[in-house]
Order: structure tokens, then sequence, then C-alpha cells
């Protein structure tokens, strides 16, 4: 996949001078889906390849025998540090700008700096009806897709969110697929997470209930580690609104390292979680891990990972392993799950168990990365969806 995007913008908000990106990689049936993430330093290179991912994951979750149709790719990103005062006049200014797209074929949600409730309510500001209003037009009941929506988000197991989790329990399904053909046993595998935000927080607490350890966990304070295991059930509920754990809630035998110390924590496997281009070549040698679970997007660079697959590390991929927080919606909306978390559970155990193991066996055969082997199950699902469905 080497086009240009059909869509390529930047807007500049007249009020602060900050910038925001939309970038439409595909559209199929018209639409494309893809979140919209804030952070400072966003860039439009950046959220070009976020929405070339999407295009890839809308790939790779295709079933013909699914209600859920298949979508193209888009992202959205603003440069502006989301603890900013500023930010949520932000937000909304750029909503509104972006009002055309988001009414006609970009569905969006929550992604890094942004949760799903924020962005519901700058929409509402905006004068947007939903984010993911675009692609109701191809719902066969829009009133009950809405509502199916809407019980699913009201939903909660143990005190969180069910959209909070599906996103994390595929990451960790895709974990356990990896360890399982090692023949390696989840008790006594270490785990090290960077981010402990929605999708870093679902991780660690699906890993630690399958009986793996976490013993370290980043956020933008600093690296906490214990090499015993660490609480993640407490970290989890002593995390600030942007993932910040509080370090009253820290055990004895926790201690506090420098931000970066998650990368050389003796553990087997590495969750990046949190922010895109976390590895690079300079920092990829500190890295003990055996396996690394790309939970964000893009965390991995390609020169990074090109050393590590040389010292025997296998990078799950970003557009494998984070895909379900997407496709839940969208088993949710065209009524491939009920809202329920059994069921959600279920569908996020199966599609992940067969898409890693799928992904793995094609890298396997083929001698090559699982990257490289996920992008030819998308090169060949696309011509595909394509023909049945049409796309540009």
């Amino acid at each position: 996949m080497t086009a240009a995007p059909l869509i390529s913008l930047t807007w500049t908000d007249h009020v602060t001078g900050r910038r925001g990106h939309l970038v439409v990689d595909r559209l199929v049936r018209g639409v494309a889906s893809g979140g919209l993430r804030m952070r400072e330093g966003c860039t439009a290179e950046e959220v070009a390849g976020l929405a070339r991912g999407m295009t890839m994951k809308e790939a790779l979750h295709y079933d013909p025998s699914a209600r859920y149709v298949p979508l193209g790719g888009a992202k959205g990103g603003i440069d502006c540090d989301p603890r900013s005062p500023e930010a949520y006049g932000v937000l909304v200014r750029y909503l509104r700008a972006m009002r055309p797209y988001v009414e006609r074929f970009w569905t969006t949600g929550e992604d890094l700096g942004l949760g799903q409730e924020t962005v519901d309510r700058a929409m509402a500001e905006a004068g947007l009806d939903s984010s993911v209003q675009a692609v109701f037009p191809l719902l066969e009941d829009e009133a009950a897709a809405r509502k199916r929506l809407a019980d699913a988000f009201a939903v909660e197991v143990d005190g969180i969110g069910l959209d909070a989790l599906v996103g994390g329990l595929g990451v960790a399904e895709s974990v356990l697929v990896a360890l399982d053909r090692a023949g390696r046993p989840h008790a006594g595998t270490r785990v090290s997470v960077q981010g402990l935000g929605t999708m870093g927080a679902a991780t660690a607490r699906f890993l630690d209930r399958a009986g793996l350890t976490v013993v370290a966990v980043a956020d933008v304070r600093g690296t906490v580690v214990n090499p015993g295991g660490l609480d993640v059930e407490a970290l989890i509920a002593a995390r600030d609104g942007h993932g910040t754990v509080d370090r009253a809630a820290l055990r004895p035998g926790d201690r506090e390292e420098p931000g970066d110390a998650w990368l050389a924590v003796d553990a087997e496997v590495l969750v990046p979680a949190a922010v895109s281009y976390a590895i690079d070549a300079a920092n990829q040698g500190r890295i003990r891990a055996r396996w690394i679970a790309e939970a964000a997007n893009m965390p991995v660079l390609p020169d990074a990972e090109a050393a590590l697959a040389a010292r025997g590390v296998t990078v799950l991929p970003d557009v494998v392993v984070n895909s379900c927080t997407n496709a839940w919606w969208w088993w949710t909306l065209f009524g491939d799950v009920e809202a329920d978390a059994d069921q959600a559970f279920a569908r996020v155990r199966s599609a992940m168990r067969a898409l890693t193991g799928a992904v793995l066996d094609r890298a396997e055969a083929d001698g090559v990365l699982p990257r490289t082997a996920a992008h030819a199950l998308v090169a060949e699902r696309l011509p595909v969806i394509a023909e049945r469905y049409g796309w540009y």
C-alpha cells in the first residue's frame, strides 16, 4: 500500500495558532474510520501513517459472513497538549472546522490524549450529532443500532467501561497467542507496559489475570518497577484522567525509576501503549524482551524493528494487536454483538486468536516479519473488498 492518501488537510486555529490534521486514506462505501488524537508535536506525517494503518485494520477484520461492513481508513490529529487549559477550546474549534467531513464520511472517536466522553461533549458543542454519524446511512436499523451502541458504552466490568476494555483484551490475547505458539507458560512470564491509559491499563489487567506478572508500568512521571510483580488493579484505580498514577498507591517494594526505564526492564514481554515512535535504532539495544506487542500506534520504527528481529525479538504489529477497539465499535453498531460484555469478550478473543495466528503462520511460512505478513494479508483482502463494496 503505497498510494497517496485520498484527502490530506491541515487546519490552523485562529485563536491559538495550533494546528490540526485530517487524513482520509481510503473510503469504502463512501465512509472511513479512524480516531482523533491530541498531543504536543502531532504532525501531518504521523496522522497519514495512522490513517494508512486504519485502512489495514479494517481490511484485516473483514469477514464476508458478518454484518460489519468494512470501512476505509482515516485519522485526525491535533498538535496540542491535552492537559493544556486551551486544549478543549482547540478541540471544539477543530471539530467545527471538520464538521462537513464528520457528517458525511469520517467516523471517529477517542485516541491518544482524548477520551470518548470528551470527544462526545466537544462534538455536541460543535453542532454534531455523533462522532460516527457518517456510518448511519449504511445501517439497516439506525435507531436500534444507536441504542445498542449507547447501551454497550454503559456496560461496566469491575468498575471499568466495556469500551475501555475491549482494545486491551485484543492486545493481551495477541500476546497469549504468541506465548502459546512458543510453548511459553503464562505463569512466570514478566511484562513491562509503557502507558497506563485506556489501552495500556486494559492490557495490563488482562495479562495479569491470565497469570503473567506485570513488573513495570510507565507514565509521564516515570517508571514504577517491582520485580516481584505490581498490584495492577491498585495502580489502575490510582490513575488520573490522563493515566498518571498517584504515587501514594505504591506498595513497599515498588520503586520509581526514570521514564525510559520500562525499555530495559528484565521482562519477556514489552507493551508500548503510549506514544508513536517510542522505540528507535538508538534505544532498541536496551530491550531485553522476547516479544513486543504494539498496543500504541506506530511505536516501533522500521530500522529498530529490523535490528530487533536480528536479535530474535518478535514485534507483534499494531495493525493486528490494537485493532479491536475499532472492530468492537462496528461489531456492536452493525449487530454482530449485543451490548453484553461476555459476547464482546468472546468475539474479541475469537477474532484475535484467528488473526494473530494467521499473521504468525504467514510470517513463518514466508520467512518474513509479522508486519510484512500482515501487509500481505491486507493486499489479498483489499481487492475482495473493492469488488464487493467499491473503494477509492
